[in-house]
Parts: structure tokens; sequence; C-alpha cells
């Protein structure tokens, strides 16, 4: 069984033992709203905009890694989530399969997103509570910045190609500031 499958089956067991313990996919944390990330769609996309072609990947809010352990099969790969619980999930999925993966636990506003070539984030909120700000002062030149569905947007971004997969869009953005 190839990996891209096993992370997918990791996955839907991880999202049917979470709806039984919070009766559905979707909860509070304390920093916010978590919601996965579709891996079909995240897998298509990587493929599709030659995620190997970036150096190193970081998940601003990542959840349970999902999207971590995707990345990680194109390149270098790591993800920050407040949330303990799905933090101590994705590490789990990550050791056991096995993954060139990293998953922190910490909240992303005090990790420096400078060392990353690409970013990605499936917002539970507006970019204008302080995440922009980071992202202007702190993305580097060159670096993109993907956004997961098209409810939160960045204002001050230059915003990019949008991505259509399976009816959900992806948004590229990136900094000319």
């Amino acid at each position: 069984m190839n990996t891209e499958l096993k992370i997918k089956q990791a996955f839907q067991a991880f999202d049917l033992e979470h709806r039984k313990k919070h009766g559905l996919i979707v909860h509070d944390t304390e920093k916010g709203i978590w919601g996965p990330s579709n891996l079909d769609i995240v897998f298509d996309l990587f493929k599709k905009i030659s995620l190997k072609k970036f150096k190193s990947f970081l998940d601003i809010g990542a959840g349970d890694g999902r999207v971590v352990c995707a990345a990680s099969l194109f390149t270098t790969a790591a993800g920050i989530e407040a949330d303990k619980e799905l933090v101590t999930t994705g590490n789990s999925i990550i050791k056991k399969l096995k993954l060139n993966a990293q998953l922190i636990c910490d909240d992303f506003y005090k990790h420096d997103f400078s060392q990353y070539d690409i970013l990605f984030i499936n917002p539970d909120t507006s970019f204008h509570r302080g995440l922009e700000q980071k992202l202007l002062s702190e993305m580097k030149k060159g670096a993109v910045l993907l956004v997961y569905n098209n409810i939160f947007m960045p204002q001050l971004l230059t915003r990019g190609k949008t991505h259509w997969i399976q009816q959900t869009p992806i948004t590229e953005f990136t900094k000319t500031i």
C-alpha cells in the first residue's frame, strides 16, 4: 500500500473516532475552531502546484496534522497547532507512518514564519486580527501562502492564482511590500 493511501486511511479512522467523541468532525479549541481539510483535495493541490519544488512547508494552525503529513511526501513539512489533543493525534500518526514531518504544539503567533518557502492555512477567522501583519513582516521574498477555501482572505497580501479542486478554491498569496 502506498504512503498517500496510508495517510488517508489513518485520518479516516481518526475522523470516525473524533465524531464518536465530539459528535461532529468540527469542534472548538482553545484558540479557535478546528475543521479538517479534505486530503483528496490537498493531495491534488500539492501535485498540481508541484509542491516538491519548494524546500520547506508550514501549515499554520495545523490541527491534527493531516496537511503536514500530505506535504511531507513532497517536501520538508511542519505544522504549528495550539490544541494539545490534536497535536498528540497528529504526532502519533506521523510516528506510526514514519513520515518526515514535524507537528509543533504552540501558538502560531509565537512561531517564526521566515524559514518557510510555502505556507498553508485553512483559516477560521479574519486575517485582520494580527495574522496578516505577521505574514507581511515574516514571509520571505518569494514565499507563497495557500489559503484553503475563500471564507477568510488576506487583504494586504498580493492575490495570485486560485486553484479550483473538487469545487474548493485554494488561493495563492505573496508579499510584494
